[in-house]
Order: structure tokens, then C-alpha cells, then sequence
């Protein structure tokens, strides 16, 4: 907990921590094909780094953060259940559908070139 950084992708942000692995629905610089177990990848949306008690912020990104981890594998999340109901009418229309999802372990956080 000493040292964490925010970032921003998937259209979310996260706070992430070196060593740990988290869930995004998607990443938007690689294609399906590339999402292979133990790709690298470099996350350069950094909005805010903390390192013991400093913290740098971003405008809207920290210029020379970035995090570099590795993608663990792909999965499909749990399905979201859509059901329309139309009363008096006897309509009914149930749809549904499963978001794809990476887990990726970030490696390390990096400002200006140098790991912290």
C-alpha cells in the first residue's frame, strides 16, 4: 500500500498496485488475436502516482508514468439478462449478452524512466 498508481482504460478507472491482478472489460489498442496469455502491455494513461507520502497528479495524465504488466488470460463475464415486458399487450422480449474481459498482474509503475 505503499505505492499505487490510478489509470485509466476500459473505459474505467483503477487503482493499481505492483503484483496484483485486476479485471478490464477490454483493451482498446490490441485485437482479439493479441490477447494471448503473457502479453505484454504498457498502460500510459497514468492519472495519479503515490510513492510513500509524495503524490504526483496528472493534467489530465502524468507525462513519462507508465505501467508495465502482462495479461493472464481472456474470459467472458458473468451474462446480463435483459427481459422487456409490455403490459396489457402480452409482449415480452427477453434478450442477453457476455462482456469479454482480460485479467492482467501489473508488473511495475515507472515515472520519468525510473521504477518506483
Amino acid at each position: 500500500m505503499s505505492k499505487y498508481a490510478i489509470i485509466e482504460t476500459g473505459g474505467q478507472q483503477l487503482r493499481v498496485e505492483p503484483g496484483r491482478f485486476y479485471n478490464i472489460r477490454h483493451f482498446v489498442s490490441l485485437t482479439p488475436n493479441e490477447l494471448e496469455q503473457n502479453t505484454k502491455i504498457l498502460i500510459y494513461r497514468v492519472l495519479m502516482i503515490r510513492q510513500e507520502s509524495t503524490i504526483k497528479m496528472g493534467h489530465p495524465w502524468l507525462k513519462g508514468a507508465i505501467v508495465k504488466g502482462r495479461i493472464l488470460h481472456s474470459c467472458l463475464e458473468k451474462k446480463i439478462t435483459i427481459y422487456k415486458m409490455i403490459s396489457k399487450k402480452k409482449t415480452r422480449r427477453k434478450l442477453g449478452h457476455r462482456q469479454k474481459s482480460s485479467r492482467f498482474i501489473v508488473d511495475s509503475i515507472f515515472l520519468n524512466g525510473k521504477e518506483i
